[in-house]
């Protein structure tokens, strides 16, 4: 009883936690898409999360893929960069990040990036492996992304973006 107790609070713990995030599942292969489809993610993007000041710029589609860049400053430093790119791969779609301090230090090995896999794609929402854009407006796109914490436990942050001209 004990055991099942656990495993339902940590279900119920799991489930809240990740409202607008799904997870790849190798079972289910990536869907068929392409650059198209997710073009609205292109713009400069301003916002506030993880304690300061946000902007993500994106590039419009040329060649197979749509590049990003990250930047968060927290009192008036700059806490760390990402550079990103959506690419079209075997039919589908595909997230690639690296990150970087703010001296430009890479985090991950040289030929290494986090790589997200397509789950899912709408309208006006793409999902990611743990990781989920939204277009909510004709000037507003929120970012869903799944954290590991140093305990091990999964956080779901929202950035929320204004587009700037």
């Amino acid at each position: 009883m004990k055991k099942y107790l656990a495993f339902l609070f940590c279900l119920i713990i799991s489930i809240s936690i990740a409202q607008n995030t799904l997870k790849y599942t190798p079972v289910n292969k990536s869907p068929k898409a392409t650059l198209k489809q997710v073009s609205w993610i292109a713009g400069y993007w301003q916002g506030k999360a993880l304690g300061g000041l946000t902007e993500e710029v994106w590039t419009a589609p040329m060649g197979d893929s749509m590049m990003g860049s990250f930047k968060l400053v927290v009192d008036n430093k700059v806490k760390f960069y990402e550079l990103c790119t959506i690419s079209e791969l075997n039919e589908t779609l595909i997230l690639r990040i690296k990150h970087f301090d703010n001296d430009l230090k890479g985090w991950e090995e040289k030929e290494v990036s986090e790589n997200f896999r397509l789950v899912k794609i709408e309208n006006n929402k793409v999902y990611f492996d743990g990781l989920t854009f939204e277009k909510v407006g004709e000037n507003k796109l929120n970012i869903y992304v799944v954290f590991e914490k140093s305990n091990g436990l999964k956080e779901e942050i929202k950035f929320s973006y204004t587009l700037k001209n």
